[in-house]
């Protein structure tokens, strides 16, 4: 399986388009660590039916974000709002502060059309 921070931001920005036994047996693998057999046992399926459905999945959330650019999208806004943080912090001229803040802004604004 990838890596499981990108599983958790997958997860955590397209879980609810799952339906909730995808939800149930993602959780399962990439929250509480179980392993396939573990899963299978508990829902009363196959192993490799299990590493199927984890396989899709995965696919799935992917897909989701290679068309909607949701995390991507997140990640932008987060580093542009640090932006705006890191200008109040430092700035000794008010004029440039203004400048760097109506830059950022309009940028988020942009980003948000």
């Amino acid at each position: 399986m990838e890596n499981k921070l990108e599983q958790g931001r997958l997860y955590d920005f397209y879980g609810e388009l799952l339906t909730p036994h995808q939800r149930r047996i993602y959780e399962s693998a990439v929250y509480e660590d179980l392993s396939l057999a573990e899963i299978a046992e508990s829902e009363g399926i196959s192993r490799q039916g299990v590493h199927d459905l984890l396989k899709r999945v995965t696919a799935t959330l992917k897909q989701y974000e290679e068309k909607l650019h949701m995390i991507e999208r997140f990640d932008r806004i987060t580093g542009m709002t640090k932006k705006l943080a890191d200008a109040a912090q430092t700035a000794d001229d008010p004029a440039t502060f203004r400048e760097e803040v109506l830059a950022t802004a309009n940028a988020i604004l942009k980003d948000m059309e």
